[in-house]
């Protein structure tokens, strides 16, 4: 048996013995739920950066997919159609950002493109106005991915607004699929990874990292899914509320170390006890799901902006 599957084992026998408690506020949890990760995704699709800390804007995290990779028609790009965008390193500089292929080296992107030329752009069914960087820098992207393609930036001017069921009126996003902030439990994780365990043992896989869900924020020390079930929470000086649990796609399929598709799983797993029909049987009507969409994570929206959140914040229910 290999050493990452003995370790699953550990981890699934420990997490079922960790005291559970009600706190006074209604929230179930774990005595010391906390975050355990902050990460940010600057250019939608390409490789994530881990943080000590995030101020929360209106939008998302700071710098948080607000840029994003298009057509010269203004048609949104991601892992779904080009796996290899993975691969892609991405830092944040005083100046800008740096990104970085094996292949094509290191290029500087300042914060806002030089002419602050405007096209207008579509990610699923919002379309918006962004700001498109010509000459070199997508250059740089067309010859890394083999396709033409341009970096856009959204401006603070644009407002993309979230599903209108749940947009209260002033509440927006970047260019992430839909919502400001998504967040995922380790425990959900490892309970995923323990149904993956037969597979493992006939060597079919390995166990899956947390970069396969992409999330913002990890939590520690909770139940298997309790953010299923999150009204509103307070993260250290942060508050947030949920809208519905993240409907999972074919990038939790690519593997974000080599930018290659790796087959069906997760989904496939994810499919035998976590379609919406059954894990909101009740809600995912009203919330526009269709029953068979597959749920991992929960999708936030900030209520304090400018707060700052922290590694090793603690995690409350608020009433």
């Amino acid at each position: 048996m290999s050493a990452s599957i003995r370790k699953i084992q550990r981890d699934c026998q420990q997490c079922s013995r960790k005291f559970r408690k009600v706190d006074n506020d209604g929230l179930k949890s774990y005595k010391r739920m906390h975050v355990s990760e902050v990460n940010i995704y600057p250019i939608k699709s390409l490789k994530g950066i881990s943080l000590d800390s995030a101020v929360v804007e209106e939008r998302g995290l700071r710098h948080d997919r607000r840029w994003m990779l298009t057509d010269r028609d203004g048609i949104f790009m991601t892992q779904r159609e080009f796996p290899r965008m993975a691969l892609i390193d991405v830092a944040i500089a005083s100046d800008g950002l740096r990104v970085t292929s094996e292949n094509a080296g290191e290029m500087a992107i300042p914060f806002e493109p030089d002419k602050g030329e405007r096209q207008r752009v579509t990610i699923w069914n919002s379309i918006c106005d962004a700001e498109v960087y010509r000459g070199a820098v997508s250059e740089w992207f067309s010859d890394v991915l083999g396709t033409a393609c341009q970096l856009v930036r959204m401006p603070d001017a644009t407002q993309r607004h979230i599903n209108p069921i749940f947009d209260r009126g002033r509440d927006i996003v970047s260019f992430a699929d839909g919502y400001p902030i998504m967040v995922v439990s380790e425990a959900s994780l490892e309970d995923l990874n323990s149904r993956l365990l037969r597979e493992m043992e006939e060597g079919i896989g390995d166990p899956l990292p947390m970069n396969r869900f992409r999330p913002n924020l990890v939590v520690s020390d909770s139940e298997p899914y309790a953010e299923d079930d999150w009204s509103r929470i307070r993260i250290g000086e942060a508050v947030f509320r949920s809208t519905k649990p993240c409907e999972r796609c074919v990038i939790t399929t690519v593997d974000q170390s080599t930018g290659e598709f790796t087959g069906k799983e997760p989904l496939k797993t994810l499919a035998t006890y976590r379609m919406a029909k059954d894990v909101i049987p009740d809600r995912f009507e009203s919330y526009g799901m269709n029953g068979t969409a597959v749920l991992f994570g929960q999708n936030l929206i900030p209520e304090t902006p400018n707060a700052t959140i922290r590694v090793g914040d603690a995690i409350t229910g608020i009433p």
